[in-house]
């Protein structure tokens, strides 16, 4: 992910590129060589010469190395999740905050342009049908399932229900690591929306899969795709139409919002708090699974 959020900067007319940092020397010497610019291993030593930072580490060092960077007073955005805890996040949140910086959580599905058509839509979402499923790669499984998939899914239902969180219920399998691979939860917002949000890693095929009920009004969102497809009461049947966007970048929409924030002095389109707010949902989720887990079989 390092590699692709670099090629973005690179690409953008809002940014110069000033280096690529790695742990490991050679794959920063690769980077950097593709895109024309500096290579270390420590990013501490660049800090007084960026105003932006772009950090895409293990989570285990988000906390670290986002913290360094706000506290030099360089703005961030930071791949999900946020932290791995919410003391970790608050923390981060309340450094950007003194500091008057940007601090941007890299929630891509954002930048979906169906999702993005269906979220400015009107009207209160009764509920809200999300399954996300992914063929096993090693990359992310540093974390779980919900921390890896399932909180993207997680912050798109936050962003559509616009209602504070109920109640959660959750389940789920270990398969192929030994951390959750398979996961679904059920979460109730006070408004009376209801959302089932499933994720699995360790899946055939790539799905992504987004379903919202409204009154009189039901859409069927292709996230891979980028088509809605909408089915309506009409007078006494009913009508379906479908509408399609034109595939995006999203990591480049994401980019340049992110500069943009920085430039005008604006709220980024997915704040740290939103961030925040997707981690504490998305721990309560893998609390509750781990819970049922570590019970005896009957």
């Amino acid at each position: 992910m390092g590699r692709f959020h670099a090629q973005k900067l690179a690409a953008s007319y809002a940014a110069d590129l000033i280096a690529v940092v790695d742990a490991d020397a050679a794959r920063a010497r690769e980077v950097a060589t593709e895109l024309d610019c500096a290579a270390a291993t420590d990013f501490r030593k660049l800090l007084t010469r960026v105003d932006v930072a772009c950090v895409a580490v293990p989570t285990a060092r988000h906390h670290e190395v986002v913290g360094a960077c706000l506290d030099a007073g360089v703005h961030v955005l930071v791949e999900k999740p946020l932290a791995r805890s919410v003391a970790e996040a608050d923390d981060l949140l309340a450094r950007a905050k003194a500091r008057g910086l940007v601090l941007q959580v890299g929630h891509l599905e954002r930048f979906n342009p169906a999702f993005r058509a269906l979220a400015a839509e009107p009207g209160r979402p009764l509920f809200i049908d999300i399954e996300r499923l992914s063929p096993f790669k090693p990359r992310g499984t540093d974390v779980d399932v919900v921390l890896d998939l399932m909180i993207h899914d997680l912050d798109l239902v936050l962003a559509l229900a616009r209602a504070e969180v109920e109640a959660v219920s959750a389940c789920g399998f270990r398969v192929l690591t030994e951390a959750i691979d398979i996961a679904n939860a059920r979460i109730e917002f006070a408004d009376g929306c209801v959302a089932s949000v499933s994720a699995s890693r360790v899946s055939q095929a790539p799905v992504r899969k987004l379903r919202v009920f409204r009154h009189d009004q039901y859409v069927s969102a292709d996230l891979q795709g980028h088509r809605l497809r909408y089915v309506r009461r009409d007078g006494g049947g009913i009508a379906e139409t479908e509408t399609r966007f034109e595939r995006a970048d999203a990591l480049r929409l994401q980019t340049e919002a992110f500069l943009r924030a920085v430039r005008e002095g604006g709220a980024p389109e997915v704040s740290g708090a939103e961030g925040r707010r997707a981690l504490d949902l998305a721990l309560r989720v893998g609390a509750l699974i781990r819970e049922r887990l570590a019970r005896p079989p009957r």
